[in-house]
Formats: C-alpha cells, sequence, structure tokens
C-alpha cells in the first residue's frame, strides 16, 4: 500500500511537474523595447495584450470609491500603456503592419466621447472630476466667427443707402407739413423786422426835420426878380403840387412792401 502510494504520488508530481514545465515555456515576458521585437505576429500579440490591459484600467477608473490617490495612479498607469502601445505600432509599421495610428479606431470614454487631454496626457473616468483637473474641462465657449467683407456686403441694398425711404408715403408729408411752417415763420419774422424798420425811420423823421431841397429861400427871390427884370433868365412855375423827398421815400417803401406781399402769396393786393 505504501509502495502504490508512493508510486502515484511520484507520478502525480511527475505530471504536475511536467505541466508547470510547459506553462512556463509558452508564457513569455513582454518585452521592455517594441524594437527588439522582430516577429510581426509577436508584435500584434503584444499589442493585443497591452490593449486588453488598457481595458480592464478603464474600467477600474470608473469607481470614483477608489480615492483620489488611486484612481491619479490608475490614470498614470493607462497613460504609460497607451505610451507603450504607441511604440509597438510604430514597430509594427517597421515591419510592414497596418498603421494603426492612422486606421484604428480613437480613444473613447464609457460616454462613447473621445478622451480629452493636455499635451498627449489623458484623462478617463473620475480622473475628469479631480480637483485641478476639473478645471481643464470647462472652456470658455468659442466667440461667434467674424463675418468677411464679401458676406456684409451681400446684406447692402438699395434700403442700406436710403433711395426707398420715400416709397412708404410718410417721409413726404411730414416734410411738406414741416416745409409750410418753415416758410410761414420765415415770412412772419420779415414781416416783424420791416414793421420794426419802418418805425425806427418814423421816429428819427419826427425828431429830425428833413431839409427840403424844393424850398426856394428869401434870398433868391430878390435874384430871381432882378433877372426876371434884366431879362437874362426865365422864371420857372409850377402849376402842380410837387411831393417832397419824405413823399416819395414813403410811395417807393409802400410799393415795395406791395410787392414782397404779392410774391408770398399773403395778400390779394398788386402794386400799382
Amino acid at each position: 500500500m505504501a509502495r502504490n502510494a508512493e508510486k502515484a504520488m511520484t507520478t502525480l508530481a511527475r505530471w504536475r511537474a511536467a505541466q508547470l514545465g510547459e506553462t512556463e515555456k509558452h508564457k513569455k515576458r513582454r518585452p521592455y523595447l517594441a524594437s527588439e521585437c522582430k516577429s510581426l505576429y509577436a508584435c500584434e500579440k503584444w499589442r493585443m495584450q497591452i490593449i486588453r490591459e488598457i481595458a480592464k484600467k478603464v474600467a477600474q477608473i470608473q469607481n470614483a470609491g477608489l480615492g483620489e490617490f488611486r484612481i491619479r495612479d490608475l490614470n498614470d498607469e493607462i497613460n504609460k500603456l497607451l505610451r507603450e502601445k504607441r511604440h509597438w505600432e510604430d514597430q509594427i509599421k517597421e515591419l510592414g503592419g497596418p498603421d494603426y495610428q492612422r486606421v484604428g479606431p480613437r480613444m473613447l470614454d464609457h460616454e462613447g466621447k473621445e478622451v480629452p487631454g493636455n499635451r498627449g496626457y489623458k484623462y478617463f473616468g473620475a480622473a475628469k472630476e479631480l480637483p485641478g483637473v476639473r478645471e481643464l474641462f470647462e472652456q470658455e465657449p468659442p466667440p461667434p466667427p467674424r463675418k468677411t467683407t464679401a458676406e456684409l456686403m451681400k446684406d447692402i441694398d438699395a434700403d442700406y443707402y436710403g433711395y426707398m425711404d420715400d416709397d412708404d408715403g410718410i417721409l413726404i408729408p411730414l416734410e411738406q407739413k414741416a416745409e409750410k411752417i418753415a416758410i410761414q415763420k420765415a415770412v412772419q419774422a420779415w414781416k416783424d423786422k420791416k414793421e420794426q424798420r419802418i418805425n425806427q425811420s418814423e421816429n428819427t423823421e419826427q425828431e429830425e426835420e428833413e431839409e427840403n431841397i424844393y424850398a426856394v429861400a428869401d434870398s433868391d427871390e430878390e435874384n430871381t426878380v432882378d433877372t426876371i427884370q434884366d431879362g437874362s433868365q426865365k422864371r420857372f412855375v409850377a402849376h402842380v403840387p410837387v411831393p417832397s423827398q419824405q413823399d416819395i421815400e414813403q410811395a417807393l417803401l409802400k410799393r415795395r412792401k406791395l410787392e414782397l406781399m404779392a410774391k408770398y402769396g399773403i395778400g390779394d393786393e398788386t402794386p400799382s
């Protein structure tokens, strides 16, 4: 019995040892430098291994209860794996494989949005809510785009230059009304100014008696008598009343006043 048990244990020990040897034989550690791997198949395998590790850590970092320090460590590990994956993609491209950086999918978060970051460093899951990181995602809205000169010229038409302001039928009646009021004010001002001048002239004429140029001095009467007796000069005698200089000025002023009133349609009288 003891001998059979020892044999069984020996067989089991050999099988276990063989199994461990085979697994260790096939299990290899990922190279530290991607440039050391010269097999395209191996590079593809290591790249997929890194992608699985990234997916696992991205799922873990979604838990906000891990604590600030653990979340920061996980975010650093994810970014480190992303850089390592980029090195393996460069090695795959050099070995003749596909260019994953151009045709590969973008890194997305759990909401399906592209993962933002600052200068290549990206934040995942709960790391975006950490103090100091939240401010990076609170960006101000961009200013509205400025219109070019061509776009501004599209909105310019005849209305812009005021060519169609009179088409609404509102401006012309207002202008006519304002024009009539302005004419009335101008005429009234002219009347007041003219009456003021007339009153001033009458006052000055009453104060200062104007010299009558048609009056004959007494001394001249004797000379006229002498000349008549001598027969050297004939004396002129007026048989009609001769107006004075003041009467002539009053008549001219009245005539000018009537002409101006007829010109502006103030009265129906016409100058004689």
